[in-house]
């Protein structure tokens, strides 16, 4: 698939699987947020602030599993691409309550929070990436 076909339209369903966002993660950061006004207002602020910010981000950020690649949208533009080629390795940390996604490129390395449907992203990753965790 080549880069111009999936620029500038947005997440195409026909192009590869998108993943259903998720808004676990956020609300538990927001949560957490509230229980430490019992301990700082400004570190319960600061940590709200950050849940409101993955919130947000849940809302507007979208991973695509196309045939070559998992690309990263915002909204109706690419904002990056990860070529399996180069993944070596990855893993959703946390078993039952997954909340952050690492991957491992030849020449980086990539930490998500799960702001998307879990199973589904494992599903992909074992579906299109040969590194198993």
């Amino acid at each position: 698939m080549s880069p111009a076909t999936v620029t500038g339209s947005g997440p195409n369903p026909d192009q590869g699987t998108i993943l259903a966002p998720r808004i676990w993660v956020p609300l538990g950061v927001l949560l957490l947020g509230l229980a430490c006004l019992l301990l700082n207002v400004w570190a319960a602020a600061l940590v709200s602030v950050f849940g409101l910010f993955l919130l947000v981000q849940s809302q507007i950020l979208r991973l695509q599993f196309c045939a070559e690649a998992l690309i990263v949208w915002r909204g109706e533009s690419v904002l990056r691409r990860f070529p399996y080629s180069e993944w070596l390795n990855w893993t959703v940390f946390w078993g039952p309550f997954p909340v952050l996604f690492y991957f491992r490129e030849q020449q980086s390395i990539h930490f998500l929070p799960v702001l998307f449907d879990a199973n589904s992203l494992r599903e992909q990753l074992n579906r299109h990436v040969s590194a198993q965790p």
